[in-house]
């Protein structure tokens, strides 16, 4: 028998001062079966970082053919794909291709570096391309307080995140590997 999803209910209000974008966002969020806790609140975070009307979380894991979170136009042209993780260069292509603009989102440390170094002369050809590494030891607390039922803040300034619950928080400095969006 598969196992199936975890399901979490996250109200998230973001404060984003460098955008002018404030908001509740009233969320339910699937954890796959495959997918780690800090890489839901990674996808919760990402959320964030680009929250607006139409930004929607996708069935991401289970299927291969769209991105963890996206944005569409009302006519169904894909605005904008964000993944969470280290896709391979083929799939970044592909969303490129498919999208107004293309966001990524890496926050595993070494891995994600070898990543990088990896891909960076691939991804340098995409004009549309943007690539922040979250760094692995400021998300390290990110999971510790996960309940089913969340009520979660996000504040942006100045490039800077601080992202957490009323007990909690963790200020995280994204840097920024790739830019051509």
């Amino acid at each position: 028998m598969a196992l199936s999803s975890t399901i979490y209910k996250v109200e998230l209000q973001v404060s984003d001062l460098d955008r002018h974008y404030y908001q509740t966002h009233s969320l339910t969020v699937a954890l796959h079966p495959s997918e780690t806790e800090l890489r839901m609140m990674v996808r919760l975070l990402a959320f964030a970082l680009n929250a607006s009307e139409h930004l929607e979380f996708t069935k991401g894991l289970s299927t291969d053919e769209v991105p963890d979170l996206w944005e569409k136009a009302l006519t169904g042209d894909v605005e904008h794909w964000i993944e969470v993780g280290q896709p391979s260069a083929k799939r970044v292509k592909k969303a490129c291709n498919q999208s107004a603009r293309v966001s990524i989102y890496t926050f595993s440390g070494h891995s994600a570096e070898v990543w990088w170094q990896q891909n960076r002369k691939d991804f340098s050809r995409q004009t549309k391309l943007r690539i922040v590494n979250l760094p692995a030891e400021q998300l390290s607390e990110l999971s510790n307080n996960m309940t089913r039922t969340m009520s979660l803040q996000c504040t942006i300034q100045e490039g800077l995140i601080w992202f957490g619950d009323a007990g909690q928080s963790s200020e995280i400095t994204p840097v920024v590997l790739q830019d051509t969006s």
